[in-house]
């Protein structure tokens, strides 16, 4: 009897010390420690693989040197099935993960750094901390002001601004011949860009482009919009893996018999609801013949597609757009405004939107989810980008979205997640850093309570996206890690809900005075 109070005394002190250790090594929001380790977590790479664990993983200086697989028997677990034993690796801080699911980091391919909505300002950290809140740790910004953005890239890159980490792909804007195309991108380069977005570009004037983007060594993101170019002009003319096509644009206008949709008469393509409406009959009159080499025609010369599937959902589902949970504490209110159907604002199109516009949408989408199906079965490149900030979709939770959109379109979750990491970094040329949970990697990644796998809802935070949970713990991302440093989700998300509480109650008209109040009666 006295033995066995020993040992449960002795038991009782190893909890006792595991505790003050574990509180002592605890992670810090917003630093970096030297070498962290998290314990004890299910992994999913990145790479397509099933998770598997238990599994330790060793972080120092911001990269991933080992991932240890974990047997708590062997370890010496003790009477509680913690595992405890001097063979498991150790660290400045320890995550005891728990048997939570680790992801990587979340890559976000068409994002905008937005700091104001139709010139009413927002906080610059409303963007970057939604982005991270949501499991965000890349982004290539497509479309922001230059200067400012690289700037920004440079404090991530250095660790001084909580943000994730940034690629700055800026417009190529107008030029009216080669010669202009070709000063355009190396100013460009020189700018220290990491690529360039085009947007309605004549095909000689991109032709040039592409050839002098090449060159330099710059990739390209290509709206194609409704104009003269489509994606035979990326598969002829962009360099070999450096090009992607966003949303769908060019891609079934490629595939016409008759060279050009059947717009009415009357259509106006400076119209936001023409143009929105009938983007959403194109897939329909695609020639599944033609578009068949040209999704060979992609593979071939390594074009890759990012659909960006969530930010035309407000077409097929307006009042599911308008309603979305995430809008109680994380609207701001200069979206909110912008968001408001309003022709003069970009993507704000549902005036007078109808049944019939919707099911259009719907027929839309299961044509474009065919055609993406179709284009990974022939081996083609699949990423993930939100376009936050227009129709109705807030940064970051406009990629979760995606996720659950892939997913709905026929991929597996496991090929999902690989869309929004491994294909990402591939589309970055960051293949042999980023994307993936591997030893040599960046350490980007995710701490997920829930398992992703069964439900990306899991991925939201509590209360966001009609999920169980609805305290921190329960559900949600715990910690996003970018560069091996350490945010804390829930705190994330408090910074988040106080930036949009400050600005609605700025927007408030202070209360009029008793005496005021007097007098007009």
């Amino acid at each position: 009897m006295q033995r066995t109070r020993w040992a449960v005394a002795i038991w009782a002190f190893g909890l006792l010390t595991t505790a003050v250790e574990a509180q002592s090594k605890a992670p810090v929001h917003g630093q970096r420690p030297a070498k962290m380790v998290v314990r004890n977590v299910l992994v999913v790479e990145g790479n397509g693989t099933p998770a598997a664990g238990p599994k330790d993983i060793v972080i120092e200086g911001g990269v991933i040197t080992q991932i240890v697989p974990f047997d708590p028997v062997s370890a010496g677990a003790g009477p509680t099935g913690l595992a405890r034993g001097p063979q498991r690796p150790d660290g400045d801080v320890i995550i005891e993960g728990n048997g939570r699911y680790v992801l990587p980091g979340l890559i976000n391919l068409h994002a905008h750094l937005q700091e104001e909505r139709s010139f009413v300002p927002m906080a610059r950290d409303y963007v970057l901390k939604l982005w991270l809140m949501s499991g965000i740790t890349t982004v290539r910004d497509v479309g922001s002001v230059t200067a400012k953005t690289l700037a920004y890239k440079e404090a991530s890159r250095k660790g001084e601004l909580a943000a994730p980490r940034i690629f700055v792909y800026p417009m190529f804007g107008r030029a009216k011949n080669e010669q202009e195309a070709r000063a355009r991108i190396r100013q460009i380069k020189e700018q220290g860009a990491d690529g360039v977005k085009f947007l309605g570009t004549y095909r000689d004037v991109l032709k040039a482009a592409l050839d002098e983007a090449g060159k330099l060594g710059l990739r390209t993101a290509h709206h194609i919009g409704v104009e003269e170019t489509t994606a035979w002009d990326d598969i002829n003319f962009s360099a070999p893996g450096s090009a992607s096509i966003e949303h769908w644009y060019g891609i079934p206008d490629a595939a016409f018999k008759d060279k050009t949709q059947s717009f009415p008469s009357g259509y106006n393509y400076g119209n936001e609801g023409d143009r929105f409406r009938y983007a959403g009959r194109i897939w329909r009159e695609a020639d599944w013949t033609i578009l068949d080499k040209v999704l060979d025609g992609m593979v071939a010369k390594g074009v890759a597609w990012d659909p960006t599937l969530d930010i035309y959902e407000a077409g097929r589902d307006l009042q599911r757009a308008q309603s979305q949970p995430a809008f109680k504490d994380y609207l701001h209110p200069a979206l909110e405004e912008f968001f408001a159907p309003n022709l003069a604002n970009h993507g704000s199109f549902y005036v007078n939107w109808s049944s019939t516009d919707e099911a259009f949408w719907k027929e839309n989408y299961q044509i474009w989810f065919k055609a993406l199906r179709e284009f990974e079965r022939k081996g083609g490149l699949i990423g993930t980008g939100d376009d936050a900030g227009f129709i109705y979709q807030i940064y970051g939770f406009g990629l979760l979205r995606n996720l659950e959109l892939h997913q709905e379109a026929g991929f597996h979750p496991l090929k999902v997640i690989q869309h929004a990491t491994a294909n990402g970094a591939q589309i970055l040329g960051q293949a042999d850093k980023l994307g993936r949970v591997r030893v040599g990697y960046t350490a980007d990644m995710l701490i997920v309570n829930g398992n992703p796998l069964e439900d990306f809802k899991s991925l939201y935070q509590p209360g966001t996206n009609g999920n169980a949970g609805t305290k921190p713990g329960q559900s949600g991302i715990e910690w996003t890690i970018k560069d091996g440093i350490t945010y804390h989700v829930p705190t994330l998300a408090a910074d988040v809900r106080k930036i949009v509480a400050d600005a609605r109650a700025k927007d408030k008209p202070a209360p009029a005075s008793a005496a005021a109040v007097r007098a007009k009666e």
